[in-house]
C-alpha cells in the first residue's frame, strides 16, 4: 500500500473519532451544568483539557458557555472541533475514495452534510446534536468494519481509531483534575460521585461498569477506563488491540519489535500490565494521565516514522493533533504551521 493511502486512512478514522470525542466531553459538561450549579459556569476545564488555551483566548475573551461551545462544535477556524475534525476525515476519505467502500465515503458524507447547519443550533437542542455526532461516528466506524477486507488498509484505519480513542479517554479523564481540583473540598462528596458518573456515561462505560463494580469510586472508575483488558473504550485495550495491527503490519511476533512505534507501543503495554489503580492515585491521576498522553503522542510520531512518507495532506494532518498539557517539547511535525 502506498504510504500517502496509508495515511489518509489512519488520519480519516482518527479525526472521526476525536470529533466523537469532542462531543462526549461537550455533552458531559452540558448535562452537569444542568444537575448542579457547581459546573454551571465550569466550561474553561473543557480548553485545558484539550490543550488549547492559547488559541482560545487568541479568538474568544471569555470561555463561557456559549463560546466554548461554539469553538468546539462549530468553529471551523478551530482545528480541533467537530466540523473542522468531519471536514478534514472527509478531505482525507475523498483522496482514496477507490480504496475504501463506496458505503463508508456515503455515510461519511452525509455526516459532513449534516454539520452544515450547526451553526445555527440553539443551546436547548445541544445534547440532540451532540449524540447525532456520536452516532454518525459510531455508525461509520460499524460500516467500516463490515465492508473493509482485513487488509494494509483496515489495520491503518484501526491504528488510528484506536490511538485517537486511548488519548481521549484519558483526555476524559484528565477534566477531574481541571473540573474538581479548584475546589479540593468536594472530593469524596456525592458532587464528586456524580462527575464521577457522568466521566462514565461520556465513555458509555456506565452500565458495563456497574456489572463489573459495585459502586462508584475514584479507583474502581481508574482501574476500568485504564486498566480493563475487556471494555473496548480503556486505554489497555485500545493498546492491545492497536498492537495486533501494528504488528499484523509489520510482520514482526508479538512481544518483539521492528520499528520505533512498536517498541514505544510495547514499553507502554508493559507498564500498564504492572500497575494498578493505587499506585495511579498515589503518583496523581492528573500526572499519570499527563505523562500517558505524552506516551501517545510519541507512539502517533513514530507510526509517521515508520510508514507514512511526506506528502501534502500529511502535513496538513501533522498540524493537528492535541497539544499535550505537560511542557515537554512539541514535535517537529506538530510545530509545522498550516499554510
Amino acid at each position: 500500500m502506498l504510504s500517502r493511502v496509508a495515511d489518509s486512512i489512519y488520519w480519516m478514522r482518527r479525526y472521526l473519532e476525536r470529533a466523537e470525542h469532542i462531543a462526549r466531553i461537550l455533552d458531559v459538561n452540558f448535562h452537569l451544568s444542568l444537575d448542579s450549579a457547581l459546573f454551571e459556569k465550569q466550561w474553561s476545564p473543557l480548553i485545558s483539557t484539550l490543550g488549547d488555551e492559547n488559541w482560545f483566548f487568541e479568538h474568544y475573551s471569555e470561555a463561557n458557555k456559549e463560546n466554548v461551545i461554539h469553538c468546539l462544535t462549530c468553529d471551523r477556524n478551530y482545528p480541533n472541533s467537530i466540523a473542522s475534525c468531519v471536514s478534514k476525515a472527509r478531505e482525507n476519505a475523498k483522496a482514496i475514495k477507490d480504496v475504501i467502500s463506496s458505503d463508508m465515503w456515503t455515510v461519511l458524507n452525509k455526516f459532513y452534510l449534516n454539520l452544515h447547519t450547526m451553526g445555527d443550533t440553539r443551546l436547548p437542542s445541544l445534547s440532540e446534536v451532540l449524540n447525532s455526532c456520536r452516532l454518525w461516528s459510531q455508525f461509520f466506524e460499524g460500516v467500516c468494519n463490515n465492508t473493509l477486507s482485513r487488509n494494509e488498509g483496515w489495520h491503518f484505519a484501526r491504528l488510528g481509531g484506536l490511538l485517537e480513542r486511548a488519548d481521549n479517554i484519558s483526555r476524559i479523564l484528565d477534566m477531574k483534575y481541571y473540573v474538581l481540583f479548584p475546589a479540593i473540598t468536594y472530593v469524596g462528596t456525592s458532587v464528586d460521585m456524580m462527575h464521577w458518573s457522568a466521566i462514565l456515561k461520556s465513555a458509555s462505560a456506565f452500565e458495563m461498569y456497574k456489572k463489573k463494580w459495585a459502586r462508584i469510586s475514584t479507583e474502581g472508575v481508574i482501574s476500568f477506563l485504564v486498566l480493563d483488558l475487556e471494555f473496548p473504550r480503556s486505554i489497555r485495550y485500545c493498546l492491545k488491540e492497536m498492537d495486533k495491527s501494528l504488528h499484523a503490519l509489520s510482520g514482526s511476533p508479538l512481544g518483539t519489535f521492528e520499528n520505533k512505534a512498536e517498541k514505544l507501543l510495547g514499553q507502554l503495554r508493559s507498564e500498564l500490565d504492572f500497575l494498578n489503580a493505587v499506585e495511579i492515585i498515589q503518583e496523581g491521576l492528573h500526572e499519570f494521565l499527563d505523562r500517558t498522553q505524552k506516551q501517545l503522542n510519541d507512539i502517533g510520531e513514530s507510526l509517521y516514522e515508520s510508514f507514512f512518507m511526506p506528502s501534502p495532506l500529511s502535513i496538513i494532518n501533522a498540524t493537528f493533533p492535541f497539544t499535550i498539557t505537560t511542557k515537554v517539547p512539541e514535535p517537529v511535525l506538530q510545530e509545522k504551521k498550516e499554510e
